[in-house]
């Protein structure tokens, strides 16, 4: 027997404004670093995790605000990006905090690497997905960090630059660097089976254990008889 709610559930106003004040406060902080840097080089700017990911971040952000989006894939999306937040957050936290990675000011690194990896993983928890994401399908949220070595790896001798010491071959050699990669895609994985259980679990919070998005966007609960 199903039980489907008659009136689509959407997220609460007080969240969809605070999506809007904090990814603006992100896209400021996104344009205020190119601003404030001489002689900019755009590839290389672009070439950050931690930019691409706050990009992301501050599009799930603006939409979530100003749409709402409540379907499946722009669900697949949002865990994705939380991933990538998540990973920038964990990142510099254990191995660049004491770096100098070119943020051009205290309060754009601490936005660009704490407050919005944060505010992603809470927005997760506290509005999660309506329906329920497989670990398996989780796991494919993987595949961007993935491209993102790859391309860093091929681009890097190019212009004989690296955006993070740990995937710099120059100064480790390609073995140190290949194991730590490695490691480093084993922890991603984990990452994306965690964040997805977060979801899960203020699934269950907020609606129930059982509940699924149907195709008209309200809230469907399964009942075993």
């Amino acid at each position: 027997m199903t039980d489907v709610a008659s009136t689509p559930v959407h997220t609460h106003p007080v969240l969809r404004f605070l999506r809007l004040v904090f990814g603006a406060v992100g896209l400021l902080a996104l344009v205020w670093v190119p601003l404030h840097t001489e002689d900019l080089d755009w590839f290389n700017y672009f070439g950050y995790f931690t930019v691409l990911s706050n990009v992301l971040a501050v599009i799930v952000l603006l939409a979530g605000a100003v749409a709402d989006p409540q379907d499946r894939g722009w669900q697949m999306f949002r865990g994705a990006v939380t991933v990538y937040m998540v990973i920038t957050g964990i990142v510099y936290a254990v191995l660049l905090a004491s770096i100098d990675v070119g943020m051009q000011g205290q309060w754009t690194n601490n936005v660009m690497h704490r407050v919005l990896p944060l505010i992603l993983i809470l927005d997760w928890v506290v509005n999660p997905p309506r329906m329920r994401i497989s670990d398996a399908r989780a796991v494919t949220w993987v595949w961007f960090p993935i491209v993102y070595g790859v391309y860093t790896l091929v681009r890097g001798p190019i212009v004989d630059w690296y955006p993070y010491p740990f995937i710099d071959p120059r100064t480790q050699g390609y073995l140190n660097t290949a194991i730590g990669l490695v490691v480093l895609v084993i922890a991603f994985v984990l990452i994306c089976v965690a964040v997805n259980a977060a979801g899960r679990l203020g699934g269950r919070w907020r609606y129930g254990e059982d509940t699924h998005e149907t195709p008209r966007g309200g809230v469907e609960r399964e009942v075993e008889e």
